[in-house]
């Protein structure tokens, strides 16, 4: 998505008058559908000041045209400074600029990472050349228009207030600076003459807007690119703080003994890249001769993870790389140089079968290891048994003897990657209050059916294009075809829709398998995965009453073990069980409703909420207290009906 654009003229008219600030702030608004901060807004009026002293040179045509926050397509990556034309052999090209206010930056011992003052306090940071280069090559890696058509990417960095002092254009830093140019305080002219190598002639034929909305690549999934991980390619680049997770991980990883122990939390929302880090991890360590395994309990993607790499590896290989939470019972201290844990938030106490085995597993976890790594959303915690949010993990950790080490991932890959709609939706479901109260069309393609049969009908059609898209649903129908393959489970009666639950045949295969478009899946076999296209079946547990989105827990299954033991906990402590179980089923349908990449469809039992969430879309949602008094009133009454 292009925020601003104009050509040269009108850009540097633009800048003359003093409203450039102004102009990109109300395109920001008007295409992203939300705010932004003072500092973004100032940085805009001083950083384009710099770079219109930068063209004004007769030799860049007026009409090579300037865009600025560019969104790269299904990311929320945006680029600072963009400049589209033709050089003297007319070939397209396109010129991607970060633009830095800094002054100053001190060194660091990790790849392309620097330290600088933001907001009052020293942060470590992607290096601009870094962060320009990835840019392009995310964009060469989304995007089919670049390639089919033969434009050409350049990046480069310009730092306006920086004055040269061996830092910032230090040797160590120079394999990324010979890929994307670095220029500072004193080569200004250095950087136009840059741009004259490339710019020659206008942009007649909307370069960037041809690359906006032309042809994407196939979505890259995790589980499709991992047996090219495994024998050392480099599917993914690493953005901005992927990259800062990825180096601090690996440094903390050489540096830890079973006498100084490390654990590190990487805190991170649905479509961060937590997993695609912890796989590059994995593949990386075990590299350079750490013994690291990756671990879940989620036994869906390992499942996936396998069938994936059947004929690629091993089982043993495989069996030692990826291994399930409840594994490391009986370890011996330090046995692991690098434990890296995915979907750590389920993480729970006891393992085995029956849960009677063990004591703890972050802690099992944490002894096992010199070095251990928990990827954490507290938001998809959707079990009673959930143990592994932020808060118990640092304090398991200081008991363990370990120094602990925090960091988080913001960078949106899934969902189109828009973070309008991950805040849309949090603040939809009442789990955080965010400032985006305002969902798009643009943002993502969320669409609400009135009929289940049309949104099966729907996914069935996107599943044709390469078996990506699934149907899911809330755990508030019984599983009955466990024992009886032919019966439907999921029914809804008014509208003559039926459909099997996922069949224990493809067990946690089920997202990938070839027929399972025909079965909906639950909650269990999808968390830690993604597909294209979602359709979301969203049970009586949420309905909209008196003006609010209340849950009822009575409405799920009595065969969703996720809640077992939940009507004894409301019996003796009604109020904390009721509030706990209002935690669990948002978090499902958060869960649920952020598998997609491109789109999420869905269908409300509960007519009110169906209306209520259709009336909001693109328009204001005022946010959802927490309302525990009132949600216990409401599930009380039920209870007392139910269990009378």
């Amino acid at each position: 998505m292009i925020v601003y654009q104009g050509n040269k003229s009108e850009f540097t008219e633009d800048v003359i008058s003093n409203r450039i600030d102004e102009v990109i702030y109300e395109a920001f608004k008007k295409n992203l559908g939300r705010s932004t901060s003072q500092s973004e807004i100032e940085s805009w009026k001083n950083s384009m000041m710099y770079m219109n002293n930068i063209i004004l040179d007769k030799d860049i045509p007026s009409d090579a045209m300037i865009s600025i926050e560019f969104q790269i397509p299904l990311t929320s990556k945006r680029v600072d400074f963009i400049i589209t034309g033709k050089d003297h052999d007319k070939k397209e090209n396109v010129i991607v600029i970060e633009l830095k206010q800094w002054q100053n930056a001190n060194l660091s011992s990790k790849d392309a990472i620097v330290s600088t003052c933001f907001q009052g306090r020293e942060v470590e940071t992607s290096h601009p050349s870094y962060q320009a280069w990835s840019y392009v090559q995310l964009l060469k890696g989304f995007n089919q228009t670049v390639q089919e058509e033969d434009i050409n990417l350049t990046p480069c960095a310009y730092l306006h207030n920086y004055t040269s002092d061996g830092v910032i254009d230090n040797e160590f830093y120079s394999d990324y600076i010979e890929k994307a140019p670095l220029f500072l305080k004193s080569d200004a002219i250095k950087l136009r003459n840059f741009i004259k190598k490339y710019i020659k002639y206008g942009d007649d034929s909307n370069i960037l807007y041809r690359i906006d909305n032309g042809k994407l690549k196939p979505s890259k999934q995790l589980a499709d690119a991992l047996s090219s991980m495994l024998k050392g390619n480099e599917e993914f680049t690493l953005i901005d703080d992927q990259k800062l997770v990825y180096e601090t991980a690996k440094q903390l990883a050489r540096k830890s003994s079973t006498k100084n122990k490390n654990v590190l939390i990487i805190e991170g929302g649905p479509g961060t890249g937590k997993s695609v880090v912890a796989i590059n991890l994995l593949v990386d360590l075990t590299k350079i001769g750490l013994v690291a395994q990756y671990v879940t309990k989620n036994a869906a993607p390992r499942a996936v993870y396998a069938s994936r790499l059947t004929g690629t590896i091993k089982k043993t290989e495989f069996n030692n790389l990826f291994r399930s939470s409840g594994g490391f019972i009986d370890a011996e201290n330090g046995a692991f140089d690098t434990l890296i844990v995915d979907e750590a938030h389920r993480l729970n106490l006891k393992s085995g079968l029956y849960g009677n085995l063990g004591h703890n597993q972050v802690l099992e976890i944490m002894h096992a290891s010199k070095f251990s790594i928990f990827f954490v959303d507290d938001h998809q915690q959707i079990h009673l048994k959930d143990i592994g949010e932020v808060s118990k993990i640092k304090q398991w950790a200081k008991q363990e003897g370990a120094e602990v080490n925090f960091l988080k991932l913001e960078s949106q890959f899934r969902c189109n990657g828009s973070n309008g709609y991950l805040a849309w939706l949090d603040n939809l479901l009442g789990i955080r209050n965010t400032a985006n109260q305002t969902l798009s069309k643009d943002d993502y393609d969320f669409k609400v059916f009135d009929d289940p049969n049309q949104l099966r009908n729907e996914i069935e059609e996107k599943n044709k294009l390469n078996n990506k898209s699934r149907m899911v649903a809330g755990y508030c129908w019984d599983w009955i075809s466990k024992k009886n393959p032919i019966a439907k489970d999921v029914i809804i009666p008014e509208y003559d829709f039926e459909m099997t639950w996922n069949l224990t045949k493809d067990g946690s295969n089920w997202i990938i398998a070839e027929n399972s478009i025909d079965e909906i899946g639950c909650i269990h076999t999808c968390q830690g995965l993604e597909l294209d296209y979602v359709g979301v079946i969203i049970g009586l547990d949420l309905k909209y009453e008196n003006g609010e989105i209340i849950t009822d827990v009575f409405e799920r299954s009595k065969m969703d073990q996720s809640i077992r033991g939940i009507k004894k906990m409301i019996k003796e402590q009604p109020e904390e069980a009721l509030a706990l179980a209002r935690r669990l089923i948002l978090n499902t349908y958060r869960v649920l409703m952020t598998r997609g990449m491109k789109g999420c469809y869905v269908y409300f039992c509960d007519e009110a909420l169906r209306r209520y969430v259709k009336s909001i879309i693109g328009s204001r949602v005022g946010y959802i207290s927490d309302r525990k008094l009132n949600i216990a009133a409401d599930s009380e009454a039920h209870f007392n009906r139910k269990n009378d």
